[in-house]
């Protein structure tokens, strides 16, 4: 079977969605109130607002033309 090769665009393109679903889900959870717990860890509100603010631009980095 043959490896498929993915170029710079294509793999910006993915790595931009992924990245705005992820600020999306990140405000969702800021703005309704959502718990977040891992093991006995409480996750805080503040931390998804900050996630959700560096995941933008991570996803407005991949996305934008150069």
């Amino acid at each position: 079977m043959k490896a498929m090769a993915m170029d710079k665009k294509t793999f910006s393109t993915i790595a931009g969605v992924v990245f705005a679903v992820i600020a999306v889900l990140h405000l969702l959870r800021a703005i309704l109130g959502w718990q977040a717990v891992i093991g006995s860890f409480e996750v805080p509100m503040w931390l998804s607002w900050v996630a959700a603010v560096v995941a933008a631009y991570l996803a407005y980095s991949a996305l934008r033309p150069v």
